[in-house]
């Protein structure tokens, strides 16, 4: 019974995966689409990623905190909810075509995704195997690459219009024209954005009614050592920080970078993501089977290289040679969020849920680099701007090298 009780709660969490990916993974879309309705520069644009990552940063310990009084289930339920609620604000959001409430729309939905992140990602590193931890939330997280690849496929379908005008187009029409223009692009996230909150409205609903196993996480030597002595951890948070931003670069701007560099309408270009994105989560799949031959340290590190080479490319070439290269890079950042995750946290013992904590909030790295990304684009073109997440991928590499010989985790299950 408490095997397949274990089961059951690893499959429910995967669920929890898709959806968190589901979510952030329309920002790619939200970004143009908003950029449009709203009129926005491309700084402007990127605080939509700085909305969603902050939240991390700001929430992630008072997530871990009432996760240690509550358990994990309690901090699922509760981000849950804030999940759905950010959700809803989406509609009266689009009435008012406000970008300050968007923003704050999406600040809640990510607080959300805060809890759930910081529930999910130990729970299911924990619940099973300590051998097979990394294997384990990177085959979890790969349904969060599946709603990754259809995340841009559907935003594009319902979201975007795939009608555009120049600066000067819009300047030329009529106001009537224009507003009732504007006000048709950003009415058409509300459908969309009612049915992913009762989706998840739904999922909370299920979850309170499910018994879930507790975890009991073992006392080890470094239990008395304050997290900010662990070297590891520490390093794990910086490398995290800089994974989540040049993953979030490379994604959001990817729209605006096609449309730039190869002339792709928004609408072929989400495809274009889409298929990215299937190959992320293919790469997830792919990366946990040759995890079982391969070192997660040594995969990372080799991985780290590859995107480099890749954005490399994705700067010095034309035509669409650099789509490909970032559909690339994609691929290779597969693996890179869960063993990162996974590394950082091994050894902690009782202090687990604080640790997991920090490197949740590693993920306010998507807040800050977009927006530096943002600003080079504006200064020079967004071509130029991929250099940012290339020099994020030094510090993954480094981290990697650093964790070649790391330790198992040594946690148990009850039930």
């Amino acid at each position: 019974m408490a095997a397949n009780n274990s089961r059951f709660a690893i499959i429910l969490l995967t669920s929890l995966f898709f959806l968190w990916g589901f979510a952030l993974n329309l920002n790619p879309i939200l970004i143009p689409h908003l950029k449009k309705a709203c009129q926005l520069s491309d700084v402007q644009s990127a605080l939509i990623d700085s909305a969603s990552y902050i939240a991390y940063f700001l929430m992630a310990i008072p997530a871990g905190l009432y996760m240690k009084k509550h358990g994990y289930k309690g901090g699922i339920i509760i981000g849950l909810l804030l999940f759905a609620i950010g959700s809803f604000l989406f509609f009266p959001a689009a009435a008012t075509r406000s970008y300050l409430f968007f923003l704050g729309a999406l600040f809640i939905i990510a607080c959300g995704l805060a809890f759930l992140e910081t529930a999910a990602n130990p729970y299911i590193t924990v619940l099973g195997d300590p051998a097979t931890a990394t294997q384990r939330i990177n085959f979890a997280q790969s349904f969060n690459g599946l709603a990754a690849t259809l995340a841009p496929l559907v935003g594009g379908l319902f979201i975007l219009s795939g009608q555009s005008y120049t600066k000067e187009q819009e300047a030329a029409m009529p106001p009537e024209q224009l507003n009732s223009y504007l006000q048709s692009e950003a009415n058409s996230v509300q459908i969309p954005f009612l049915i992913i909150g009762a989706v998840v409205l739904l999922v909370a609903i299920f979850i309170w009614k499910t018994r879930l196993p507790d975890i009991i996480e073992t006392e080890d030597v470094y239990v008395e050592r304050s997290l900010f002595k662990e070297k590891n951890l520490m390093l794990g948070v910086l490398a995290q920080f800089f994974y989540v931003g040049a993953q979030v670069c490379v994604s959001s701007f990817f729209i605006r970078f096609s449309k730039r560099v190869a002339d792709i309408e928004e609408k072929q270009a989400a495809i274009f993501l889409s298929i990215a994105l299937l190959g992320f989560m293919a790469g997830r799949f792919i990366g946990t089977f040759f995890m079982r031959y391969i070192a997660p340290a040594k995969l990372l590190a080799a991985f780290s290289i590859i995107n480099m080479a890749l954005l490399a490319i994705a700067v010095t070439t034309s035509g669409r040679v650099p789509v490909y290269a970032l559909v690339g890079v994609e691929i290779f950042m597969s693996i890179m969020f869960p063993t990162i995750f996974s590394l950082s946290i091994r050894g902690l013992g009782a202090k687990t849920k604080e640790g997991s904590s920090l490197v949740i909030m590693a993920i306010a790295g998507g807040a800050l680099f977009p927006v530096i990304m943002g600003r080079l684009s504006d200064a020079t073109n967004i071509q130029i701007a991929y250099i940012v997440p290339a020099v994020c991928f030094i510090v993954v590499f480094y981290f990697a090298i650093k964790n070649l010989n790391v330790k198992d985790v040594k946690l148990s299950v009850a039930h």
